[in-house]
């Protein structure tokens, strides 16, 4: 966990008080989809190691933030890097990029003609360049670690959705990435299937994997994160340690969203 003395400023600036390396950075980030301006002068650092949970009402621009970071949406102005290296627009770069940020989605998009295992090893083969037999023993060791080896030789409209996207994160952990993007993982699952993907991601975060994690589990945020970013209307309006946040947040649209979910 992050050193209670870092900044809480809503600039993201408190990973580089953490001592760590600053690895995904985003400077006066800018986005409009059509006349609606998503992000606005958006700055955030998160160093290496570090767990990032985003929460915030809907329209906030917490996806939109997430899936900028690996050039899913463009930009308008402003500069991301991951690594010192800024996204590159096109080609070849970004594809190499992309390899090294892993992306979980609400929906699984899983190739559905394809094995649970075939869907863990397709990426590394084709993007790294790995053996097939090595991708298959990465592979099953991936999923043996969340929880679904047993499930290998599937098919994924076999698999209820929390296997589905436990799946997801064990093919997005396969091309060894250097971050790992969630956006809202759960948000599609039965809420008895919710624990069983966010016990694996606890695990990642405390096992040193960098996150970034738009969600709506406030347990998790609790729990899992490092830092709680707070956006409402495209900014970060609060950025501090989960206990700070939630006991003691600083925004009054932060104290009002806080008083409207905690209360149910």
């Amino acid at each position: 966990m992050s050193d209670p003395s870092a900044a809480t400023t809503p600039s993201g600036a408190s990973s580089a008080s953490s001592g760590r390396r600053p690895l995904v950075r985003l400077e006066h980030v800018e986005k409009h989809f059509g006349a609606l301006h998503v992000l606005r002068d958006v700055d955030l650092t998160v160093a290496e190691g570090e767990v990032v949970v985003v929460i915030g009402p809907s329209g906030s621009g917490k996806s939109t933030l997430c899936r900028t970071i690996n050039r899913l949406e463009t930009i308008d102005s402003g500069r991301i890097t991951i690594a010192g290296e800024e996204l590159p627009a096109e080609g070849k770069a970004l594809a190499k990029l992309r390899a090294d940020v892993g992306m979980v989605f609400q929906s699984f998009n899983l190739f559905a003609h394809k094995t649970v295992r075939e869907n863990v090893t397709l990426g590394p083969v084709k993007a790294r360049g790995v053996s097939a037999e090595q991708a298959r023993r990465r592979a099953d060791e991936l999923l043996e670690r969340v929880g679904v080896a047993n499930q290998a030789d599937k098919y994924p409209a076999q698999l209820s959705g929390g296997q589905q996207q436990r799946v997801a994160i064990a093919r997005a952990l396969a091309m060894d990435p250097k971050v790992m993007l969630f956006d809202e993982p759960t948000s599609a699952l039965d809420p008895e299937m919710i624990n069983e993907v966010l016990d694996v991601m606890t695990g990642l975060a405390k096992s040193g994997m960098t996150m970034i994690v738009v969600t709506h589990e406030m347990g998790f945020a609790r729990r899992a994160a490092d830092r709680v970013v707070f956006m409402a209307d495209g900014q970060i309006v609060e950025d501090a340690e989960p206990e700070t946040f939630f006991t003691a947040p600083k925004h009054e649209r932060a104290k009002d969203f806080l008083s409207k979910i905690l209360t149910h």
